[in-house]
C-alpha cells in the first residue's frame, strides 16, 4: 500500500511584502538596512544614490533628524485621536501651512492617508458641492489619455490606462478621456504648439458631447507622472483649459500627489501658470516626503461653505488628519520653506536637465529629456529617428533600472500602458541634492546606458 500523502501540497515560500509583485525578480530585491540623505544602504553594505526619491515621494531626502524629532515628540504624547470628535495642534498647524503655500483661493485642507485618496476627496467633494448647489445632473469627470491618478476605484476610473480599463473596467464606471498634449510622440501634421490646442479643443468637443450639464470636472496632472513622463504642455494649454471649465462650469482639478510639495519649484505645479489656477488640488507623496502615508486635497471657502451648509462632507477615513501624521508633515514642510529647498529644486532641475540633454546626444537609445524642476524623465527608444520603442520582451526601462540598481543607482522605470505611450524611468532625485551629487547621478547613469547598449549591440 502506497504511503504517500494525498493531502494537497501547499506553496512552502516564506511570507514577503514583496510576494506579490514575483514577476519583477523578487529574489534580487536588495533589503535595506538604513538610509541618509540621499543615500541609502543594503544588508551587504551596499550604498545606492536615490535617484527617483523611491517612487517620487523623498523629497527632502531620508534620515532627516528635525522629522525624527517631529515624529518621536508627538508619538511621546498621543498618535491618533478620531477626527470627527477631537482635534490636535499637528493636525491644525498642517492644514493651515499647506493653505498658507497654497496660496490665495486655496482656504482649506482636508488631510487623508496617500494620493489615491487625495484624488478620490476631490471627486467626491466635487459631486456634492454641484448637487448643493442645484446641479444633480453633473456626475462626469473627463480626463486625460494617458494619465494616471490612482489605485482605488475613483481613481482608477479617471486614470488613462487601457491595459487597467481593461481588467478592472467591468467593475467600474470608466469616465470619458480627452487626448493628453504630448510634446515628444506627436501626431503627423501637428507640432507641440498646434497638438496642444488641439487637446484643449479636444476637451471642449468632449464637454459638449457628453452634455455640458452633465459633465462635472476635468482632472489632469499639471507635470505629469509616470504615466505620461514628466509631461509639460505649453503655457497657452493651460489657460485655454482654465477658460473652456469655467465657459462651461466644469470644475478644474489639478493632480498634484507627484508634482507637488515643492518638486517642480514652487509649491504647487499651479503656481507656474497663475492664470489657471484650478479649483481643487490632490496633493501627497513629497507632503510628507516618505516619512509617512499622508495625503491632503486643498480647497477653496467657496466650494466647502456650501458643502457644509448642507450638513458636512459626505467622505472621511479612520486616520484622515491623525496626529502623528500631521506632525510629520509639518516638520517636512517646514525643511521644505527652512531650507529654500523649492529655490534648490528649480536650481538643482535645470542643471540635471542640461546634463541628460548632453547625454542622450551621445547615447543611441535616449529619445527625449522633459520636465520641470526635479521632476523629470527620461524616455527609452530603440530608433531615435523613428522614435519607435524597443519590443516587449526587452523590458527596456526596467533592464536599465536594473543595471543602474546594479551600479548604485535607484531610478524609477516605467513602460506606459504596455508601451503604448513610450517607456521611461523617472529622474527625481531628493530636493536636497547638491551639485557633486548630480555629478554622481550623471557618472552612474553614463555608465548604465554605457551597459545598456553594449548588451543590445
Amino acid at each position: 500500500m502506497s504511503t504517500q500523502s494525498t493531502e494537497p501540497k501547499l506553496d512552502q515560500r516564506e511570507p514577503s511584502g514583496s510576494a506579490f509583485y514575483a514577476g519583477r525578480g523578487v529574489s534580487q530585491t536588495p533589503m535595506i538596512t538604513h538610509a541618509k540623505g540621499i543615500f541609502f544602504w543594503d544588508t551587504e553594505g551596499k550604498r545606492y544614490l536615490d535617484g527617483s526619491s523611491g517612487a517620487v515621494a523623498a523629497n527632502i531626502g531620508h534620515g532627516n533628524e528635525r522629522v525624527r524629532d517631529a515624529m518621536m515628540e508627538q508619538a511621546s504624547r498621543f498618535s491618533y485621536v478620531v477626527r470627527t470628535a477631537f482635534t490636535s495642534e499637528a493636525t491644525e498647524t498642517l492644514c493651515k501651512m499647506v493653505a498658507d503655500l497654497a496660496g490665495l483661493g486655496f482656504d482649506q485642507t482636508f488631510l487623508v492617508s496617500g494620493g489615491s485618496e487625495a484624488i478620490e476627496a476631490t471627486l467626491k467633494l466635487a459631486r456634492q458641492y454641484a448637487v448643493v448647489t442645484g446641479q444633480p445632473k453633473r456626475s462626469k469627470i473627463l480626463a486625460r489619455l494617458p494619465g494616471y491618478h490612482g489605485s482605488t476605484m475613483g481613481a482608477a476610473a479617471v486614470t488613462g490606462d487601457p491595459d487597467r480599463d481593461e481588467m478592472f473596467g467591468p467593475m467600474m464606471r470608466i469616465m470619458p478621456k480627452v487626448p493628453a498634449p504630448l510634446s515628444y510622440r506627436i501626431p503627423e501634421g501637428f507640432d507641440v504648439d498646434s497638438y496642444a490646442d488641439y487637446c484643449a479643443n479636444e476637451l471642449e468637443r468632449q464637454i459638449l458631447a457628453e452634455g455640458e450639464d452633465t459633465v462635472l470636472a476635468f482632472i489632469m496632472e499639471p507635470v505629469g507622472g509616470v504615466a505620461t513622463g514628466a509631461l509639460v504642455a505649453p503655457d497657452h494649454y493651460y489657460k485655454k483649459v482654465r477658460e473652456i471649465c469655467d465657459r462651461y462650469g466644469v470644475l478644474l482639478i489639478f493632480d498634484e500627489v507627484m508634482c507637488g510639495a515643492g518638486r517642480t519649484g514652487t509649491f504647487l505645479a499651479a503656481h507656474h501658470w497663475p492664470n489657471a489656477l484650478p479649483d481643487l488640488v490632490a496633493c501627497a507623496k513629497g507632503l510628507s516626503a516618505g516619512y509617512t502615508p499622508l495625503g491632503a486635497m486643498i480647497a477653496p471657502n467657496r466650494i466647502v461653505d456650501k458643502v457644509v451648509e448642507s450638513g458636512g462632507f459626505l467622505h472621511g477615513h479612520t486616520y484622515s488628519g491623525n496626529p502623528l501624521s500631521s506632525a510629520i508633515g509639518v516638520a517636512v514642510l517646514r525643511e521644505l520653506v527652512d531650507q529654500d529647498l523649492m529655490t534648490n529644486a528649480e536650481r538643482m532641475g535645470n542643471l540635471l536637465r542640461h546634463k541628460l540633454t548632453v547625454l542622450k546626444d551621445r547615447t543611441n537609445t535616449i529619445g527625449d529629456v522633459r520636465g520641470l524642476g526635479l521632476l523629470n524623465a527620461v524616455e527609452i527608444v530603440e530608433d531615435k529617428a523613428t522614435k519607435a520603442i524597443f519590443p516587449a520582451s526587452s523590458q527596456a526601462s526596467y533592464r536599465v533600472s536594473a543595471i543602474a540598481r546594479d551600479l548604485g543607482l535607484h531610478i524609477y522605470g516605467r513602460r506606459a500602458a504596455s508601451g503604448k505611450f513610450g517607456e521611461w524611468f523617472m529622474a527625481a532625485p531628493p530636493l536636497i541634492i547638491a551639485e557633486d551629487e548630480i555629478d554622481l547621478f550623471m557618472e552612474l547613469l553614463t555608465e548604465t546606458f554605457r551597459i545598456f547598449e553594449s548588451e543590445i549591440r
